[in-house]
Parts: structure tokens; C-alpha cells; sequence
């Protein structure tokens, strides 16, 4: 298998869609990014997770191994990080969730699929599902400040998770016609993402690419190390090392970039660690899962 191009064949699309946000802005049309990042995180992200995880099958001692290693290395990046980012007095809000939560969903997930087939994905999934929810909540409480807690309980990214991780562990099933329109309505949530994120990065600064490719090494490097020093502690199978290790690994979520936005943390500066992280994830993944496979 080439790598290199399964990965570029993947984050592709992430630039394609980024790039004609950045030249609808460009050509001067209007983007009211209020309105389609409320409609991304309030009805088709919650859609996406919930029927992603619904429709997964998990054996039981895989579920229960990986999710323990995951728990422990998501605590493992979330202590490093809270800080790192006091260290380096950067603010909390606004950099702390990027740097901890990777983009394990329309990037981890089918990369996961590409190396490591059927199995992998299955395995991928227990990472994501389990990001998920501690980003759609410790995630959440980083980036809204005071009042959090009341905003998380609101927020219907966490209550997709959760009822999709209770449909997964109960093997429940919507009816037909319900999933299909799930489904559908899920399937927004991606292309709105990326072409929100191309309407951010019009707006970026040279000097906030710097500063965000800077960090976005460090999270690449820490996250890795953690990572792969858990799936070692837990004795994983090498398909769930690997995947362990590629999921921790993967770069700031779009997600991150749309809680920013709505909570208003600085939006702008996540945009460059999403892109930052992207970019950098092109060269580095194809040599991860070279040492990995």
C-alpha cells in the first residue's frame, strides 16, 4: 500500500472544501458563519455521531481494553497539556481543547480503514466515540468559561454521543426510515465544516501560521509519545496500538475551530492549528503508519 497517497487521497477533500470557502470570501459573497456553525453543531454533527456509533459492532474485550487505554491516554494529553499552555502563557479558552482533541472522525476514521481494514475501523471508532464525549464536555467547559456546565448539558453534541454510545453498547437500532434520515442529515456536517473553516482562513495572519505550526509540532510529537507509551502499559494488540496511537495522533479537529467560534474563544487562532496540524499531518502520517504497520 503507498501511504503517502492513501493519506493525500484523504486530506484532499479537507483542502478542497477549505478552499472554496476561502474563495467564496474571496470573491466577495456572503458567509454568515453564525448561522452555519449553529446549524453544523446544534442538528448534523450530533446526527453524524449518532449513527456512526449506532451502526458500529465492537467485540466486548476489544471494547473494554481499548477504551481503557484510550481513557489514559486522552488523562495523559489533557495533563500535559492544561500545562503546557499555562507554561507558555498562551490562553487557556482558546488553545488548550485543540491541542488535546484530534481530529478522529472524517480524518482518523478512514485512514484507520485504509491501514489497518475492517477491524481498525471498528477499533477507531472506541478512540472517537470516547474523544467525543470528553470533548463535547471537559472540551466544552475549556472553551465556554463560566457557565459551562449549563452549556453542556444544553449542548446537543453531547447528547448525540451519548445516546449513540448507549444505542452501541445496548445494540439498539432506529427504525429504517428514522437512520436513513439520520444519516442524511448527518451527512451536512463534514462539507459545512471544511467550507467554514476556508471562510476562517481567509482571514488569516502570517504571524498566527507561525506561531500555530510551532504548536502544532509540539502536539504532534507529545501526542505520539503518550500514545504510544499507553498502547505499550495496556499490552494492546498491534491493530489497536496502531490505531491507538494514529487516532491521539491526528491533527486539531475542525470541531475545534466551530467550538471556538461559537463560544467565543479566538476562532481565528484555532483555524491555524487546524490548518497548521492539517498540513503537517501530510508528511507525518505516512511515516507514523510506516512504523506502525
Amino acid at each position: 500500500m503507498n501511504l503517502a497517497l492513501t493519506v493525500l487521497e484523504i486530506v484532499a477533500p479537507v483542502f478542497l472544501l477549505a478552499g472554496l470557502g476561502f474563495a467564496w470570501v474571496k470573491v466577495g459573497l456572503e458567509y454568515r458563519i453564525q448561522f452555519v456553525t449553529q446549524l453544523a453543531m446544534t442538528l448534523s454533527v450530533p446526527c453524524l455521531i449518532f449513527v456512526s456509533l449506532m451502526q458500529t459492532r465492537i467485540d466486548p474485550a476489544a471494547l473494554t481494553d481499548l477504551s481503557l487505554a484510550t481513557i489514559a491516554a486522552y488523562a495523559g494529553v489533557t495533563a500535559v497539556f492544561l500545562a503546557l499552555v499555562h507554561v507558555l502563557g498562551l490562553s487557556t479558552r482558546t488553545f488548550t481543547a485543540p491541542l488535546i482533541f484530534g481530529n478522529t472522525g472524517n480524518l482518523g476514521l478512514p485512514l484507520a480503514l485504509f491501514a489497518f481494514g475492517e477491524v481498525g475501523l471498528s477499533y477507531a471508532v472506541i478512540v472517537f466515540a470516547i474523544m467525543a464525549i470528553w470533548s463535547f464536555t471537559f472540551g466544552i467547559w475549556l472553551v465556554a468559561g463560566a457557565g459551562a456546565f449549563g452549556k453542556v448539558l444544553r449542548e446537543p453534541l453531547v447528547w448525540g454521543t451519548a445516546f449513540g454510545a448507549l444505542f452501541l453498547w445496548r445494540g439498539w437500532e432506529t427504525p429504517t426510515f428514522l437512520t436513513n434520515t439520520l444519516d442524511l442529515i448527518g451527512q451536512m456536517a463534514i462539507p459545512l465544516m471544511l467550507i467554514t473553516l476556508g471562510v476562517a482562513v481567509a482571514r488569516l495572519s502570517p504571524k498566527g501560521l507561525l506561531q500555530a505550526f510551532a504548536l502544532s509540532g509540539v502536539k504532534l510529537v507529545l501526542c505520539t509519545a503518550i500514545a504510544w507509551g499507553v498502547g505499550l502499559m495496556f499490552d494492546l494488540d498491534s491493530t489497536a496500538f496502531g490505531v491507538l496511537v494514529l487516532q491521539v495522533a491526528t491533527p486539531v479537529a475542525v470541531t475545534s475551530y466551530l467550538l471556538a467560534e461559537k463560544y467565543g474563544a479566538d476562532a481565528e487562532a484555532v483555524a491555524a492549528l487546524v490548518v497548521a496540524s492539517t498540513l503537517m499531518a501530510v508528511a507525518a502520517l505516512p511515516l507514523l503508519l510506516a512504523a506502525l504497520l
